[in-house]
């Protein structure tokens, strides 16, 4: 038998919930922004089949902007949070990318196999969390 959360631990639960969507919010907004300003530093790990990477830099490095601002306001917080995690996913092809092909970053940063491994870990991390922030996932 599963007891129902106290009310005191449903509010322990929204305010994690709404300091996390923040956190999340902000770094989103800060990738976009950097998608902008540092292009170089993203566009060698855009898969070459997609073509223009500054199409896809743009493109989602606005999407990040938007994700972030949808995660800072509670009436968008949960969609923003599901449309989040749908984002991760898609753009991980660029990671698995750089990994399969051994492709530094514009700054000439080079991840290890076990580095990739943990980035990976990371992107999935990230996903759980925007589904966890959504109320998707299981408390």
């Amino acid at each position: 038998m599963k007891l129902a959360p106290t009310r005191s631990t449903q509010i322990l639960i929204h305010i994690g919930r709404t300091l996390t969507a923040v956190i999340l919010g902000l770094f989103l907004i800060r990738v976009g922004i950097l998608h902008f300003t540092k292009p170089t530093w993203f566009a060698p790990i855009v898969p070459g089949i997609l073509g223009d990477p500054l199409f896809w830099l743009y493109l989602s490095g606005a999407a990040e902007i938007l994700l972030g601002v949808g995660l800072l306001t509670p009436r968008s917080r949960r969609s923003s949070a599901l449309a989040s995690a749908a984002f991760l996913i898609l753009v991980y092809p660029a990671n698995l990318n750089m990994w399969i092909n051994d492709i530094a970053l514009g700054d000439g940063t080079v991840l290890s196999g076990e580095g990739h491994f943990i980035r990976l870990l990371v992107q999935i991390t990230a996903i759980g969390i925007c589904l966890w922030v959504s109320g998707k996932s299981k408390t």
